[in-house]
């Protein structure tokens, strides 16, 4: 498949790196691109290429250790925008097993936990979900209504959280919950007694990913399952500003294959006078448009990638890149599915199924309006949530 460079953004990447994208772009298309157009019509997620994505490499990738692959930060985001480059859902996958449950263990959990859980999840043996988010309170994590109350050599969980990514599949799911203290993070495994799960159905985006509610009634969880240094809300967030960065990597595959799409599809669509409707002006400039926007992200990205390896990229740097990126690969397919005309509506291009999993993308991990605010903040020193 050919890659997407007009500004030669490839020059910029490494042998190693180019190698991991090509490695990505191959698995991907040989193993997961044949199952997905099948899955999203049934709305069901293809389990079976899980332990293919921890044999990869795939899954934590930029996690140390514990049979975490080790990998550079550019090397996860080539990682996840090929994977995005199929289905948001994949990606989703992705995303939440390495930076909402593998991450918050590698990082605030004890030297058992990690050495428990850290490479089963890695090698796609066990699956994760992250359980913040309630029917209550999405952009305001700080209202949770989900209690943790200590008793005895324990503790007792009761609540609900909803739109939870893996969540009817996961072996252990790290939830969040308010003690009397603060809020903590807790390591639920599934049969826990008081801890049950239902699917979300019904959903017209991120068809092929499983999302979930979780509750909580008088679920009893050991102290050994408390992420002990995953205290307060500002622990949470910092789970979330690693997903929000595969997010704005991520979304650049399926910009880019909305574009290609298009760009093929004007090629060799004829109209009017048998000539293709690529020789058109209207149609180039749309085309031009779009290629200028994915060039502008690939290269947000790719700075943003080389800071974090730099150990110096911002929460509001990351709430730039998702809130830039997202928007960008939405109007993207918004205008090749235009180009396509009705044919864009149609299962056998990838357009419409992109432009509806963005939807949904646009809104999860912060919203497009919570991120201007952090960016605002950031900005001006005062801050507007309320």
């Amino acid at each position: 498949m050919q890659t997407i460079d007009y500004l030669d953004i490839d020059s910029q990447l490494s042998e190693e790196e180019k190698l991991v994208r090509s490695s990505a772009r191959r698995f991907v298309t040989e193993q997961i691109q044949p199952l997905i157009r099948e899955a999203y019509t049934a709305g069901t997620f293809p389990r079976q290429v899980i332990p293919q994505l921890g044999e990869m490499g795939f899954l934590g990738a930029n996690l140390d250790g514990y049979g975490c692959p080790g990998m550079s930060n550019i090397d996860y985001g080539l990682i996840l925008k090929e994977l995005e480059r199929c289905d948001s859902g994949v990606r989703s996958f992705a995303s939440v097993q390495g930076a909402l449950v593998m991450f918050p263990i590698h990082r605030f959990g004890t030297e058992e936990q990690k050495q428990k859980w850290l490479p089963e999840l890695a090698a796609g043996k066990l699956v994760g979900s992250f359980g913040l988010t309630e029917p209550e309170f999405g952009s305001n994590p700080s209202g949770m209504l989900t209690r943790a109350e200590r008793d005895g050599d324990g503790w007792v969980l009761n609540g609900k959280k909803t739109w939870i990514t893996n969540g009817g599949i996961a072996d252990v799911s790290v939830v969040w919950a308010r003690t009397a203290e603060a809020v903590q993070g807790f390591l639920v495994e599934r049969g826990m007694k008081g801890f049950s799960t239902s699917d979300l159905h019904g959903k017209l985006s991120m068809r092929a990913s499983v999302t979930s509610s979780l509750m909580f009634t008088d679920c009893r969880v050991p102290d050994s399952h408390v992420l002990p240094a995953a205290k307060g809300l500002k622990s949470a967030l910092q789970c979330l500003t690693q997903a929000r960065y595969g997010i704005g990597w991520g979304v650049i595959g399926a910009a880019e294959d909305c574009y290609e799409a298009a760009r093929q599809y004007t090629i060799t669509r004829k109209q009017f006078d048998h000539k293709p409707i690529a020789s058109h002006q209207l149609v180039q400039e749309k085309l031009a448009d779009m290629i200028t926007e994915i060039a502008k992200a690939q290269l947000m990205a790719l700075h943003c990638g080389r800071l974090k390896d730099q150990q110096r990229l911002k929460p509001e740097q990351v709430s730039m890149l998702k809130r830039n990126n997202v928007a960008m690969a939405l109007d993207c397919a918004r205008v090749s599915r235009d180009l396509l005309g009705a044919n864009g509506i149609m299962e056998e291009y990838p357009v419409m199924r992109h432009m509806a999993n963005l939807e949904s993308v646009k809104t999860y991990e912060g919203t497009d309006h919570i991120h201007a605010l952090v960016i605002g903040e950031a900005v001006t020193g005062i801050a507007a949530y309320s």
